[in-house]
């Protein structure tokens, strides 16, 4: 992405130091409270009511993050017949997700500068409602994907800002606030999968009517926003003011990797370190680079399982509805390690064994999937689950390898545009072999192949070093 006009951060330690950031920028929220330099409001009961609705705000917006995507690859099959996709068209209409979250996301920091972050996020929860609105009255593929795209776009600008969100409200919960949002975002991932079909059914077989029903959501998610919308202090982008001694617990040390004494002292008594750091120039990082390629992979991983592995199921032999709910039990898996991913890795110096771990899961599974995928389906659907939970792990290091507010928004558009676009080939190449080789054996080897690289990628960006620092 194009090189931003340096900054300076007042909050920087020492030159030669790996802290990473506690404190983001300074802001008076719409609610009145004063602000306590680099954080949230002051504490107090405007404050508290502030983060509530925030934390309520995320937790819907990961609700939605999803459903657009796995409830249309449960009823992929329906949709392809009644609109004459062919399996290469069918690959692509798998590839729109990666696509717009590469073009729209790489739009999130420059609308989070001039309109707020919330406010984004806001009017993405709108542009998710409207697509999944319009999606069901699509006659031909055309129309289908063009309103599919109005609802991924929402997703891509929202999927930026998450951790923008969250490093901006709660600078010493990062770890457990990703878990959280990653947890929902799970969550809404694995009930869509799961519903989507029984939905249909009950709502008389049709296939638009089962797609459309998720509008309801993404409407709700829209609501905790609206009160932020004038909450445009909280600039990601700016530079990070020094954080309040509220934020010097445990965690917050944690992530600092123990800040000099005079950053400490700093952050303590709210004055600015003597020392300041440029905005990182982002693409002369080879950290960042390494996370956006693990990032990529992961993601290639998760829009093939997403679309694909419900196919792969019936395909075997296994009814409509169990492959949805197989697919739902993948996606479900995320739920409570979303939680513990994040806040295992923020303990950690190095998250390289973790990355190998999930991967090695995903390995089995996939080799799982190809010798037998009715007989231990179950299995399979567990263990690539287990693996799927590398996208919870690549968002925590986006927060953990940057020091500062600047960085951290410039490196998660960077990681997940540039890792997104590196994900739009996966699902499409599946959808292509399937129609030319007549089979899964060889998407599948394909799938299970592309976790060698994705774990060597992956242990060099969760080796513990800033992008600050390299750039």
């Amino acid at each position: 992405m194009p090189d931003e006009p340096k900054t300076l951060d007042p909050a920087a330690p020492p030159a030669g130091t790996t802290a990473r950031p506690t404190g983001t920028t300074t802001a008076t929220a719409s609610s009145g409270a004063p602000a306590t330099a680099g954080g949230p409001p002051a504490p107090g009961p405007a404050r508290g009511r502030l983060l509530g609705l925030v934390a309520v705000g995320l937790v819907l917006a990961a609700l939605n993050l999803r459903p657009a995507i796995t409830s249309l690859g449960a009823l992929l099959e329906e949709v392809s017949e009644d609109l004459h996709m062919s399996g290469s068209v069918a690959g692509v209409l798998t590839s729109v997700p990666p696509l717009c979250f590469a073009v729209f996301g790489i739009t999130a920091p420059r609308l989070a500068r001039r309109f707020g972050p919330a406010a984004v996020v806001c009017a993405g929860m709108a542009a998710i409602f409207t697509g999944l609105v319009l999606r069901p009255f699509a006659t031909g593929t055309a129309a289908f994907l063009a309103t599919s795209a109005l609802a991924l776009m929402g997703i891509a600008v929202s999927n930026v800002l998450m951790p923008v969100i969250v490093k901006r409200y709660f600078p010493d919960r990062v770890g457990s606030m990703t878990g959280l949002y990653s947890m929902a975002l799970a969550l809404g991932t694995s009930i869509a999968a799961a519903a989507t079909v029984p939905m249909t059914d009950a709502l008389g077989g049709d296939w638009r009517l089962g797609l459309g029903v998720w509008a309801a959501l993404a409407a709700l998610a829209v609501l905790p926003w609206l009160p932020l919308l004038r909450d445009r202090d909280a600039d990601p982008a700016r530079p990070a003011a020094t954080t309040s001694a509220a934020n010097t617990g445990p965690e917050a040390s944690r992530q600092t990797g123990g800040a000099p004494s005079q950053a400490r002292e700093a952050s303590r008594t709210g004055e600015a370190s003597p020392q300041a750091a440029p905005a990182p120039r982002i693409t002369r990082s080879r950290t960042a680079w390494a996370l956006a390629v693990f990032f990529g992979l992961q993601a290639t991983g998760a829009y093939i399982t997403m679309g694909w592995m419900p196919q792969i199921f019936r395909d075997a032999g296994v009814p409509a509805t169990t492959a949805g709910v197989l697919l739902a039990v993948t996606m479900v898996m995320g739920v409570p390690l979303a939680f513990v991913i994040p806040r295992l890795a923020t303990r950690m110096k190095n998250q390289g064994p973790i990355v190998v771990a999930l991967g090695l899961c995903g390995l089995t599974g996939y080799t799982g999937l190809f010798l037998a995928p009715s007989g231990g389906a179950w299995i399979w659907a567990v263990l690539l689950g287990v693996s799927n939970c590398s996208f919870p792990l690549a968002l925590t290091m986006i927060g953990m390898r940057s020091r500062t507010g600047a960085g951290v928004v410039r490196l998660s558009a960077f990681a997940q545009s540039v890792g997104y676009l590196i994900s739009i080939p996966g699902p499409l190449l599946v959808g292509v072999l399937y129609q030319h080789s007549g089979g899964w054996g060889l998407p599948i080897v394909l799938m299970g192949g592309l976790m060698v690289p994705q774990m060597i990628v992956g242990t060099l960006a969760g080796r513990d070093r800033t992008v600050e620092d390299e750039c």
